[in-house]
């Protein structure tokens, strides 16, 4: 273990992710969650040294503020707070003007709040969480890490809507797509499973949780994404509706609807949540259908059809292919959600390793399938954004 670590900051609206990381083992000393902010039961958790510890959020005040100065005291009643050499946050849209990581400043704060209209669920509140670390560790070096950095390889051919030229010249409407930070990782990891080097590598990263991004990775780089303007775009996602006709959205406003109803609806009422009506978590989502949930099933075939059939069609995006990846919550976690993706993806060759499926899960990787036909194989591997936050953070220092 080095002396030097990294503060890593997740700020989401309702939310306050933390992890503690030594930059050159990749070890979280220190993790926690704050949630539920806002409501009577926002509380704070963390992780330190195999032992969970959980406390409420009193009610009243500002929950953010609340956390940090919670995480100062923490760090600092187990001897952490002098050891940082930076604090690195997680923020989801950089737009064009964000190619990668940046140290941050009042301007770079204020550039960040501006392009909240590219993730209007996520800039403010990453933002925010900026301006309070800012505030509580006023002597350390900040620095931006961007979801949409990694996927600023795309050609044009792939970020680009076929809507007026001008539309884009003015406005800067374009595929930037999202959890770059994440694919970037796993990708990495895949060749090094590959035995190749990553810029030989063309590898499909999925990374299934609440939020849900598909990307073709080629050579090393990101050549098309599922998210597109927003994380609003592509596969079926807890609460977001993914790919949908623009004209739904005129059909409802013609009937009616404003723009704020249209907008709480299709980031907030939709995907999993709006087909069963129950509930957003992919856990209970197949607990309703072990339980004969007609809606749940529903939701779930609409969930992995759309994961398969974008993995599909990434074989234009790519060529050969090497491996297809399973990531984040559901992608680690969930077996019924693979297996079905696997069985669609048998029209590939695709043959699934059950017991490589089952036992690549809560932490653990492996391979879980194999093409002949494509002469590629299927992976889970555990993300760790919070250890490429690090790394940035230290090589720009």
């Amino acid at each position: 273990m080095s002396n030097s670590y990294v503060l890593v900051i997740n700020s989401g609206s309702s939310s306050l992710k933390f992890a503690v990381i030594d930059p050159e083992s990749g070890d979280a000393v220190v993790s926690g969650l704050g949630e539920c902010f806002g409501l009577p039961e926002a509380n704070i958790s963390w992780k330190y040294q195999g032992e969970k510890t959980k406390e409420e959020i009193p009610a009243g005040g500002d929950h953010h503020q609340y956390a940090f100065e919670r995480i100062v005291k923490l760090l600092d009643s187990i001897g952490l707070s002098e050891q940082f050499v930076a604090v690195g946050h997680r923020v989801v849209a950089g737009g064009e003007a964000f190619k990668g990581t940046v140290r941050v400043d009042e301007e770079v704060v204020a550039e960040i709040e501006r392009l909240a209209e590219l993730a209007p669920l996520h800039n403010k509140a990453n933002a925010a969480g900026i301006r309070a670390a800012m505030e509580v560790f006023p002597s350390l070096p900040q620095f931006a890490i961007f979801d949409t950095a990694f996927h600023q390889t795309m050609p044009a051919k792939a970020y680009m809507y076929a809507v007026p030229h001008e539309v884009y010249d003015e406005y800067k409407v374009r595929r930037y797509g999202a959890h770059g930070t994440s694919h970037y990782f796993v990708s990495r990891e895949a060749a090094k499973v590959l035995d190749k080097p990553a810029t030989e590598c063309n590898i499909i990263t999925v990374h299934l949780g609440n939020g849900a991004s598909i990307t073709a990775v080629k050579n090393g780089e990101s050549v098309d994404t599922s998210m597109g303007l927003t994380p609003l775009a592509g596969l079926a996602m807890g609460t977001r509706c993914g790919d949908l006709d623009p004209s739904v959205i005129e059909f409802l406003m013609r009937k009616g609807w404003d723009q704020e109803k249209v907008f709480t609806t299709l980031n907030k009422k939709s995907g999993l949540l709006g087909i069963s009506g129950t509930t957003s978590d992919m856990r209970g989502i197949l607990e309703a259908c072990e339980a004969g949930d007609e809606a749940a099933q529903l939701a779930f075939d609409v969930f992995t059809y759309r994961v398969a059939k974008y993995i599909g069609s990434y074989l234009v995006s790519i060529g050969d292919l090497d491996a297809i990846v399973f990531t984040g919550g559901i992608g680690e976690n969930s077996l019924p959600v693979r297996h079905a993706v696997l069985e669609y993806l048998k029209v590939f060759g695709f043959v699934e390793d059950q017991k490589g499926n089952e036992d690549a899960r809560f932490g653990a990787s492996g391979q879980i399938a194999a093409s002949e036909m494509l002469g590629a194989i299927a992976l889970v591997i555990p993300t760790n954004e919070e250890l490429v936050i690090a790394q940035d953070c230290v090589n720009l220092l």
